[in-house]
């Protein structure tokens, strides 16, 4: 038997309004409370009145969906946002068929690209890996094919795509750096830890915070950047050696993965006075931290509408014919502290 949602907001301890908003798309709702409505949503089998009236008229549309690093306590909010999508577009006659990736490979998504290729799809939205081999594929598929494409979440340059939907990376870390010279009054030794340097989301944060830092805190000494191919356990060693060598380091700005190895390292050495802490994504390992005074500050880029967006986007142009006017369709940079979670 179907839940209902009076279940679903008992089982998720939320009210049955905000069980309403995150199904129906009615308001905002924390993408970690989403996220978790979705999932018992799913496991109840919970079904939605449907409309009365037949949207589904014509041919049926089909969009291909590629993500990366699909096992990411981030990338699940984005899950849940296309899971909204998806379910709203179900009675219009689309189809989302989606390739989810476990890590950042090029050849993975080459070979998902080919698969969707082959499925005769109208729109594709990808999470593309930033490679020329991908650009080329991209580009053959909206030329031979007059496919609409749409970037989320990372983009690709020298493509045809249509635009970009997701965090403006570059000013982000400009705003992590603005944080951090605030937190250190503009002085001290900075550490800086990215994920993979072919990940061009990564490289554009860690670009405007040294851009930054550079412009207006010139005496921020920066440690160097190190990459932990979005390891806990990696990036739990840079920390501990980095603070071995500089114990007087002031603050560590993490722009990918495996941001809980720092919470390992702060337990691991004990310190009685830890360096600042700045990260992306509000995950509920993140909310752990930034509750229990390990992290200052986190930086959330709205996964829930980078999943959510795309799909509605590609219907419109394929079934309505409307042009996107934005090449870049930002979402917000939201900064959280312990107190506005």
């Amino acid at each position: 038997m179907a839940g209902t949602i009076k279940e679903i907001a008992e089982k998720a301890g939320v009210s049955r309004g905000t069980v309403d908003r995150a199904l129906n798309n009615r308001g905002r709702v924390n993408p970690e409370v989403a996220e978790r409505i979705f999932e018992i949503a799913r496991e109840m089998n919970y079904q939605p009145k449907r409309k009365k009236k037949v949207y589904n008229q014509g041919k049926k549309i089909r969009i291909g969906v590629i993500t990366q690093l699909a096992k990411s306590s981030f990338v699940k909010t984005i899950h849940a946002g296309i899971d909204k999508a998806e379910q709203e577009l179900e009675e219009f006659g689309v189809e989302i068929i989606r390739k989810q990736i476990d890590g950042v490979s090029e050849d993975a998504q080459l070979e998902a690209l080919e698969e969707l290729s082959q499925e005769q799809i109208d729109g594709l939205a990808i999470m593309p890996v930033q490679s020329e081999r991908i650009r080329e594929k991209l580009n053959d598929m909206t030329e031979q094919n007059d496919l609409p494409i749409i970037t989320f979440n990372s983009d690709i340059v020298g493509t045809n795509r249509v635009c970009y939907v997701g965090l403006d990376n570059k000013r982000s870390g400009m705003t992590a750096a603005g944080l951090m010279g605030m937190l250190t009054r503009g002085t001290g030794k900075v550490l800086v830890i990215t994920g993979f340097f072919t990940n061009s989301v990564n490289n554009l944060r860690v670009d405007g915070f040294i851009q930054e830092l550079k412009m207006s805190y010139p005496e921020i000494e920066l440690l160097g950047v190190q990459s932990s191919f979005d390891e806990m356990s990696e990036v739990e060693k840079i920390v501990e050696n980095t603070i071995e060598i500089a114990p007087d380091l002031a603050g560590i700005f993490v722009v990918s993965g495996g941001q809980a190895g720092v919470c390992k390292a702060m337990q691991n050495l004990n310190m009685e006075t830890r360096p600042y802490v700045i990260g992306y994504d509000v995950t509920p390992t993140n909310i752990k931290a930034l509750k229990e005074g390990t992290y200052d500050f986190l930086i959330d880029q709205e996964g829930f509408e980078q999943g959510y967006r795309p799909p509605h986007l590609l219907y419109n142009m394929i079934r309505k014919g409307e042009k996107i006017e934005k090449e870049y369709a930002y979402t917000d940079i939201s900064i959280k502290t312990k107190y506005n979670l």
